[in-house]
């Protein structure tokens, strides 16, 4: 445990501008999220006289442009270092939280809504996993798992000043001080650090052939049956947590928790996520993305039965606990993943249309599932339902990674005959 713990400081020591660089991405990242953004939503609901499904409608269909967006504003990391997106990734983004501040109408505030989500949610996180996977090769899912707890910093961080801002000098004023925030402080800082490139060592370079595949082009990609199969695991986790997180308060009522029983357990979350992402990156790096790909739901699917099964408090606990687990998994193997079966060259392009899906599937989640608590279906039967999701997308998972393997294989004999 000693040596492992040296060998990670000598990691980050030797590499500290690259991975400061990518975990103030991710935490920068925090002023396009849900969590961050709802903090105002009764602010803006008043304002603006909206209904709770209203604004939600909005919400949706500003996410549902960020996704669309996504996959085209994504692939100028393949055109240009990540330097020179973040020139203009960041800056947007202040725009938008300006925006919001100022918006006369419900245009404007959608507008700002869609470059939140765009510039937050998609490209600040796009910017980060795509360089990340880039840079690292032998280490790459030891760099992920510390680049991404910069969000759980976020989670943890940028709420409690924004209610501290807000209660002294009301919600525009937060919006504003985080428009100032990024500007003064994350932009400079980012560009400081991401402005000189990390090249593999030469190990890294001869690891990035087993580890890596052939440069596959987007339109590849797009016909290629695989990553379909992918999708139907990898969109799980953010589709299943997000919706728990949309209706936390249908959930309370209907089960009768106290509502700090249920904030009380987010910590238990952002902690197990940092340390199961911790593990994630070791097992990333020793087995490959590839091979642990059928079994990164498994936390997934018993989190899903505990909402749906067990009913006293102590199951929000459990679920936390799981989905945390889960978390850890998810954010580093997709990090690592994509380069393993599709390649680097294209890979800013490649990882839009992913990340796209995922911002797609947070989306439309709460609309399904709130559907069907109208049909009179309740969410913990839902979530039952979601668990059997999770094993049948196992299956697919397992089979795609066999898929990935067999036809690498038969690319490198077929290079070795030629």
């Amino acid at each position: 445990m000693i040596g492992f713990a040296r060998d990670n400081i000598g990691f980050v020591r030797e590499n500290a501008r690259w991975i400061g660089g990518g975990f103030l991405l991710t935490l920068f990242s925090s002023f396009g999220q849900t969590f961050f953004i709802g903090l105002s939503g009764n602010d803006i609901r008043a304002t603006f006289h909206l209904s709770g499904g209203e604004f939600g409608g909005l919400y949706m269909l500003a996410t549902l442009g960020s996704a669309l967006t996504l996959p085209w504003l994504g692939r100028t990391l393949d055109l240009m270092p990540g330097w020179k997106v973040v020139r203009f990734t960041m800056p947007m983004l202040a725009v938008a939280c300006v925006l919001i501040a100022v918006a006369p109408g419900i245009v404007v505030l959608g507008l700002s809504l869609y470059l939140l989500r765009l510039f937050g949610q998609g490209m600040m996180t796009e910017t980060c996993y795509t360089e990340i996977g880039r840079w690292f090769v032998a280490n790459r899912g030891r760099a992920m798992s510390l680049v991404t707890p910069g969000l759980m910093l976020g989670n943890g961080l940028f709420p409690v000043l924004f209610v501290l801002i807000h209660s002294g000098a009301g919600w525009h004023a937060a919006w504003f001080a985080s428009a100032a925030l990024i500007v003064l402080v994350g932009y400079p800082a980012i560009m400081l650090l991401l402005r000189v490139e990390r090249v593999p060592h030469s190990k890294e370079a001869a690891s990035a052939k087993a580890r890596t595949a052939r440069d596959w082009t987007r339109a590849e990609v797009i016909r290629d049956p695989v990553l379909y199969l992918l999708l139907t695991g990898t969109l799980a986790p953010p589709f299943i947590a997000t919706v728990i997180f949309f209706h936390q308060g249908y959930l309370v009522a209907l089960r009768g928790y106290d509502p700090l029983a249920f904030a009380g357990a987010f910590p238990v979350m952002a902690v197990t996520t940092v340390i199961f992402g911790f593990v994630c990156g070791h097992l990333v790096d020793r087995f490959g993305a590839l091979k642990l790909l059928p079994f990164f739901l498994a936390p997934l699917t018993v989190a899903s039965l505990a909402v749906g099964l067990v009913t006293p408090v102590w199951g929000v606990y459990l679920f936390m606990l799981l989905l945390g687990i889960s978390n850890g998994f998810t954010q580093n193997l997709m990090g690592a993943l994509w380069p393993e079966v599709y390649g680097l060259a294209n890979l800013g392009g490649i990882r839009a249309i992913t990340v796209s899906a995922m911002v797609l599937s947070t989306a439309i989640g709460p609309g399904i599932t709130g559907a069907f608590i109208d049909m009179g279906v309740p969410l913990p039967t839902q979530m039952i339902w979601m668990a059997g999701w999770c094993v049948l997308a196992s299956l697919f998972l397992g089979y795609a990674a066999r898929k990935v393997r067999v036809r690498e294989a038969d690319r490198l004999d077929l290079s070795v005959k030629v």
